[in-house]
């Protein structure tokens, strides 16, 4: 574990431990796991995301880091096995991998999806933000830095991502 990693966990409240609240590194998924398995660390496998062994929470978070090491097909195809893919985690991961494998305008109302169920949904803001600013809008992705502030999210991992996407400096 880093020392940047370690430290951002320790100083991560306990409650903002949800999806997406910690950075994503490579684990089996994506050093072990191929096409659409995910790594379940109960059984010490990788396991096709269709087993309904594997519960949703897990297949997210699989995807996630499915389609932060490159391979955003497969976490869409991850994805397609929820049970339930209507919730605002489901949509704010989804809406990543869809951006990731090039559909920015699909992946931008995923995100605005995931944030009509759940406005404090840091992490939807953070990726919305980083791909504003991919996309040359820095105002935009400059408002949802401070949404994610102004709503209590300041140290979390969300703002910290949004923040280094900036280069490590924001104006807010």
């Amino acid at each position: 574990m880093t020392l940047r990693l370690a430290l951002l966990i320790a100083v991560t409240p306990l409650a903002a431990v949800a999806a997406g609240s910690a950075p994503t590194t490579p684990t089996q998924t994506t050093e072990q796991c191929t096409g659409t398995q995910v790594y379940d660390a109960a059984r010490k496998a990788c396991i096709d995301s269709r087993d309904s062994r594997l519960d949703d929470a897990t297949r997210i978070e699989g995807a996630r880091e499915l389609a932060t090491y490159g391979r955003a097909d497969d976490a869409l195809r991850v994805l397609a096995t929820l049970s339930d893919g209507g919730t605002s985690d489901a949509l704010t991961v989804r809406g990543y991998a869809t951006r990731k494998a090039g559909d920015f305008a699909g992946g931008v109302a995923l995100y605005e999806a995931a944030l009509a169920l759940d406005p404090e949904n840091w992490l939807a803001r953070s990726y919305l933000g980083q791909g504003l600013l991919e996309a040359g809008d820095r105002a935009g992705a400059e408002a949802q830095l401070q949404l994610i502030r102004a709503g209590g999210a300041r140290g979390t991992w969300p703002e910290t991502a949004l923040v280094d996407a900036f280069g490590g400096r924001s104006s807010y």
